[in-house]
């Protein structure tokens, strides 16, 4: 098939990798401009313009279609469909319409439970034990589209965003891939979604990634575990903000008030919470790399009785 790809962080670059190496013809890539990035805040092209120019695809970044121009040169390319994973991009009817077999969504969730920006840092979150990526048939509403093909796996108790990410992102780049193969019958025997289930995954803010000792051991290592590689979880020590990057649960409670240091050693930091106790691990202070337990308590002098937060 003759197909457009719009993507745009590494997530979608799985996907267009996985096309790449079947048959189909890739006639453009459309991705975001690009944007400002590292300290030097240097105009960088994303992971999916970089991965396109490698293969000599020609690239489109049009802020939006509101532009006439921009929306006929698009249709010009009479793909038999569009496929768009993290896009980033609002696609009016006209775009949802101008592929032959219109746009395909990945989408990284089972739908419609978390429709929206931050589907697998929300499943983390909300302690979900299960989830996976669902291949949909576009609409005009957010994720409304029926599902064409469907695959399930477990999120492990360790599981971070992280880990999460790479493993729907080769999921649904070869889950992808299969249903082009019969796509016109799954389009004809597409399930609907419920709405009553839907469920929706709102994009991260960095204030969310504060902790509250105050929630139980279980929820803050969720909130850690979800917000690894960002925007990363953090306390305040000693008025200045320390990042959490890896942390565990301990057996046991604790009557110290939520926040409390309890124990200092190298295999962690345990903290009292509203209920449990953690374990953190991983940490970075600022100006610093992260690093393990021992190396901080190496470098920083911290208390048992100290309160974070």
């Amino acid at each position: 098939m003759r197909i457009i790809f719009a993507g745009t962080p590494e997530f979608a670059a799985s996907s267009l990798q996985a096309l790449l190496d079947t048959e189909h013809e890739i006639c453009a890539v459309y991705t975001q401009p690009d944007r400002p990035a590292g300290r030097g805040r240097k105009l960088t092209p994303s992971p999916v313009k970089q991965l396109a120019l490698q293969h000599q695809i020609t690239v489109e970044q049009p802020e939006n279609f509101k532009n006439e121009q921009d929306r006929q040169r698009l249709e010009h390319y009479q793909a038999d469909v569009m496929i768009v994973v993290a896009y980033g991009l609002l696609l009016p009817q006209r775009i949802l319409d101008a592929p032959k077999h219109g746009c395909i969504n990945v989408h990284a969730s089972l739908l419609p439970r978390w429709r929206g920006a931050a589907p697998i840092q929300r499943a983390i979150l909300a302690g979900d034990k299960e989830t996976g990526v669902c291949i949909m048939q576009m609409e005009a509403g957010l994720d409304t589209g029926p599902v064409l093909a469907e695959v399930r796996c477990a999120i492990a108790d360790t599981e971070t965003a992280a880990s999460l990410h790479d493993r729907l992102a080769e999921l649904g780049a070869n889950t992808l891939v299969e249903a082009l193969t019969d796509l016109p019958a799954r389009q004809r025997n597409a399930q609907v979604q419920d709405d009553a289930n839907t469920t929706y995954a709102s994009k991260l803010d960095k204030s969310e990634a504060l902790i509250d000792w105050q929630k139980s051991a279980a929820e803050i290592d969720r909130q850690i575990r979800a917000f690894n590689p960002w925007p990363v979880s953090f306390t305040q020590w000693k008025e200045q903000p320390l990042r959490i990057w890896q942390a565990s649960l301990v057996t046991g409670n604790s009557q110290s008030s939520a926040g409390t240091v309890l124990s200092v050693t190298k295999q962690g930091i345990d903290v009292a919470t509203g209920n449990g106790i953690i374990r953190l691990q991983l940490l970075q202070a600022p100006g610093k790399k992260a690093m393990s337990v021992a190396d901080f308590i190496n470098a920083n002098r911290i208390e048992v009785g100290e309160t974070l937060g």
